[in-house]
């Protein structure tokens, strides 16, 4: 017998049984956890799968904007009938979500096998309700990217999806749209056709449902050969964008993705992370919310509202460049219930900053249930849970447009409640319900058609004496029985105003309520909420017990409304302070502890 021959067949069958387990390995690694940005060697590769995408477009895919009047891009906070997730990399992650929303609206788990991803979900306490399964093919995790958005023709009639090209090149991604389409039946228009191929993620995009879209100059970067105006027009056929709203890239953010930063709660609320001052991305950020205030406003013609929530540290690497993109801004509405990103110290405990954005949303959108989930795993690939989620829309909406009655003086002359309220049936009635005592039932008042050419009701709430908080809420019913309310976490949430006695000039100068810190005592981010029935100039500062002043946390004018300022107490001395609101001549002050 030939030993030597043998022994060398048998050593290179275990060599290419190594090279085959290590390529297969590779290939999983590779699909397991693609980043949210570029891998290495992604970038040098994207015009040739460009220009081979190109050539071997699918016939069977519409390339031509919908059809149809009043094309419309449904909004985050819209009634959703599925949430979308890829089962790959960060299943602990995917588990909490799936947990958070399965009672809330049905989850469509892209995957390779259905048995092993229930498996998995089982053996660790997750029940298969309200679960369905697709088996269809993918690159990355990162849905939010790559998948289709949800658009209505005529408003609210016909739903279709509208996909672009992904801006890499990872052909599965790209193309799961279309899976997911044949899914579930719905009409799928792609803009890579001729004069509409467009490069854009949903990670760069948000919309306020009417025809405001935002993204960072990201969609201009990547599509080279068209011009803004070319990519509005664009946007405008597929999506109905009637104001593209583009801002500076940030310097240190890396994949230039808008909603690692800033994030639209409704029609005209803006949710802003805010850095300490002069730090990281911060100054950029407030640069971009500085033009957009400038020169855009809501579509109800008003400026936006501002609500700004920290910019976590990096436990131990302090902030961007020096560490990863730690963020709350990149949270996901899904129905009644917001998927929150969160850093805890550890399985069972919070970390500091958590708690304080956690409030924030609860205060700023009433009535959802926002569930914490710990995403320092994705993170470290930058991108968060808005990143690994995606939203369909329901078939047929029931659209109710209102803009929220703002705090006033007048006690005298009823409060007028108006909605644009539509349903491809028809509407068959809409009330509206408010009342004056949280402890008291909520009054009916049945809204009017003012105008059936514009879909728009209206009722009237009393006029209230001086120092009322008044709630309220909008509920309607289609031709075919569908409702719905406004905001959709009615009755638990409900919109708010109050009724101010006249101020004179000297009042109006004090007329700031400057609302109690938290956490107090503190020992890192530490939130100052301030009320203001008028904008004034004014600043706060901090000072020691010595009077030396420590900070000056904010110097300008306060906006009318709510809004929240930020101090980093963690590199200053444990002990007692004063925080000092001032304007004119008139000084608040409140102490604060720092542990």
């Amino acid at each position: 017998m030939n030993y030597t021959s043998t022994f060398l067949k048998q050593l290179f069958a275990v060599v290419a049984m190594l090279f085959i387990c290590s390529f297969s390995i590779a290939q999983k690694i590779d699909q397991t956890f693609l980043p949210k940005g570029f891998a290495p060697g992604e970038k040098e590769k994207m015009k040739e799968y460009l220009e081979n995408r190109n050539n071997q477009r699918s016939s069977t895919v519409i390339t031509t904007p919908p059809t149809g009047s009043a094309i419309r891009t449904m909004s985050e906070w819209e009634e959703v009938q599925a949430l979308v997730i890829v089962w790959t990399s960060y299943l602990p992650v995917h588990r909490e979500i799936i947990k958070a929303v399965q009672n809330e609206t049905p989850v469509i788990i892209v995957c390779s096998d259905s048995n092993t991803v229930k498996s998995n979900l089982t053996s660790n306490g997750v029940a298969l309700t309200n679960l369905s399964f697709l088996i269809a093919p993918f690159n990355s995790v990162w849905i939010r990217d790559y998948m289709a958005n949800s658009v209505y023709t005529n408003n609210v009639d016909s739903l279709v999806l509208v996909d672009w090209i992904y801006n890499r090149p990872r052909p599965k991604d790209d193309t799961l749209a279309r899976s997911i389409a044949n899914y579930m039946n719905i009409p799928l228009y792609e803009t890579s056709g001729g004069i509409n191929n467009l490069i854009n993620v949903g990670g760069n995009y948000m919309t306020d449902g009417f025809g405001n879209d935002f993204s960072s100059n990201l969609v201009l970067d990547e599509n080279p050969t068209q011009s803004s105006t070319e990519i509005g027009q664009i946007m405008n056929n597929f999506m109905g964008t009637g104001n593209y709203i583009k801002m500076n890239t940030l310097p240190y953010d890396g994949i230039h993705h808008i909603d690692m930063h800033m994030k639209l709660l409704d029609e005209e609320t803006l949710l802003i992370g805010e850095y300490p001052a002069g730090v990281a991305d911060g100054p950029q950020i407030e640069a971009n919310l500085q033009y957009v205030l400038s020169n855009h406003n809501s579509v109800f013609g008003t400026p936006f509202k501002i609500i700004r929530i920290p910019m976590p540290p990096e436990p131990g690497y302090d902030y961007p460049p020096n560490s990863y993109y730690y963020t709350y801004a990149n949270n996901s509405i899904v129905n009644k219930t917001i998927l929150m990103p969160t850093y805890p110290v550890n399985a069972t405990t919070p970390s500091y900053h958590d708690t304080i954005a956690i409030r924030i949303m609860q205060e700023a959108m009433p009535g959802y249930n926002v569930v914490g989930i710990n995403t320092k795993s994705t993170i470290s690939a930058s991108g968060s849970l808005h990143c690994i989620t995606h939203s369909i829309g329901v078939t047929h909406p029931l659209l109710i447009k209102h803009q929220a009655l703002p705090n006033t003086t007048n006690s005298t002359i009823d409060y007028s409640v108006e909605a644009k309220i539509m349903h491809k049936s028809g509407i068959s009635a809409a009330t509206m319900y408010y009342r004056t005592d949280i402890s008291q039932a909520f009054v009916s008042v049945s809204m009017t058609l003012l105008n059936p050419l514009t879909d728009n009701w209206t009722a009237n709430i009393p006029a209230q004496i001086d120092g009322t908080i008044i709630h309220y809420y909008i509920q309607a019913q289609a031709v075919t029985g569908k409702q719905q309310v406004r905001p959709i976490t009615a009755p638990t949430g409900y919109y708010t105003f109050e009724v101010y006695q006249p101020l004179n000039i000297e009042e109006m100068t004090s007329a700031v309520d400057f609302k109690n810190a938290y956490p107090n005592p503190s020992k890192g981010i530490t939130c100052i909420p301030v009320q203001t029935l008028s904008s004034v100039k004014g600043s706060i500062k901090l000072f020691d017990i010595a009077g030396r002043e420590i900070a000056t946390i904010f110097e300008g004018e306060f906006t009318r409304g709510n809004s929240n300022y930020f101090i980093n107490t963690q590199e200053i001395s444990s002990g007692a302070y004063l925080l000092i609101l001032q304007q004119g001549e008139v000084k608040q002050a409140q102490k604060l502890m720092i542990r």
